[in-house]
């Protein structure tokens, strides 16, 4: 099912606030397709009308909606038309595919279509090589040592560790959390501040996955203390599949996450360089500082 309708409700000053800049002409918007339908402990209920929001009210993007058949329903007529779009943007958690949709998505990104995967997209369809592949990094669902490595910073290097075994997936308690920008000469990243606070969320750690052609752009720190893994863990990253591009984002946990201003910037540079290579969207004037969050109502 395609839904292209707002369900949720935000302050038109959003758009003076967060997007600074004019509204780019018509023909220059860019198509996403958001797909859902499925995803354990998060609200994707809300979640992906902001995010469809977020997108729209940029003036960058025109945002639809396809909405998977639920868990234990037959997925295989789920075929949404994947070649009317730049990007898709994954806030779906499922392990169920259909072979025809799995052949789609692969042609789409090898024909230069984009992929941004949000937040616990990157536990969905673990038994898809292909899928994890695309991802780079995954978590739970029975991920281990045969998925591929653990990849984290250690002295500033970064560390793919295929020795260590083990689950991956976890994070520690929610909180608020420093990211630090390891690539600014990316285009999604050029011109952000080095570091910056993001708003409460859950920090992924102990990922795994193939993690080939993968840049990471961004990282934070897993605090023992709160639960974490005690190292420094990729918060962002790109990928080449075929011709297509991909962002992969592991912030964006619920709402109150999302309405990061960090969240918010670096996921529509991201989903603007996943549909185009390039990135136009500017960073807002009130953007997090490395001791301050940043938040839009």
């Amino acid at each position: 099912m395609i839904r292209t309708t707002l369900t949720v409700l935000v302050a038109t000053c959003v758009a003076i606030t967060l997007f600074p800049s004019e509204l780019v002409r018509a023909e220059d918007t860019l198509k996403v397709l958001i797909l859902d339908g499925h995803n354990p402990h998060h609200n994707w209920q809300v979640t992906t009308p902001l995010l469809q929001h977020l997108l729209r009210k940029s003036g960058r993007f025109e945002a639809d909606v396809a909405t998977a058949p639920p868990d234990g329903e037959d997925a295989s007529g789920f075929r949404p038309t994947l070649a009317d779009y730049d990007v898709v943007l994954s806030n779906y958690n499922s392990q169920q595919c259909g072979d025809q949709f799995k052949e789609d998505f692969l042609e789409f990104l090898r024909g230069g279509g984009g992929f941004v995967c949000v937040h616990a997209a990157n536990n969905a369809f673990a038994d898809w090589p292909e899928y994890n592949r695309v991802c780079g990094l995954g978590g739970w669902s029975g991920r281990d040592e045969r998925w591929g490595p653990y990849v984290y910073f250690q002295n500033d290097e970064l560390v793919r560790d295929a020795k260590s075994r083990g689950l991956g997936g976890s994070h520690g308690m929610q909180r608020e959390f420093q990211i630090v920008m390891r690539d600014r000469d990316h285009p999604i990243t050029q011109g952000l501040p080095p570091v910056w606070l993001h708003t409460q969320d859950e920090l992924y750690d102990r990922l795994r996955g193939p993690a080939e052609n993968m840049r990471v752009l961004a990282s934070a720190y897993a605090d023992p203390d709160k639960g974490g893994s005690g190292r420094d863990e990729p918060v962002m990253m790109v990928l080449h599949y075929g011709k297509g591009r991909v962002f992969h984002t592991v912030l964006g946990h619920a709402d109150y996450s999302m309405r990061c201003v960090g969240f918010s910037t670096t996921l529509l540079r991201g989903t603007e360089w996943a549909a185009t290579g390039k990135v136009t969207i500017p960073m807002p004037k009130n953007f997090p500082t490395v001791l301050v969050t940043s938040s839009w109502e």
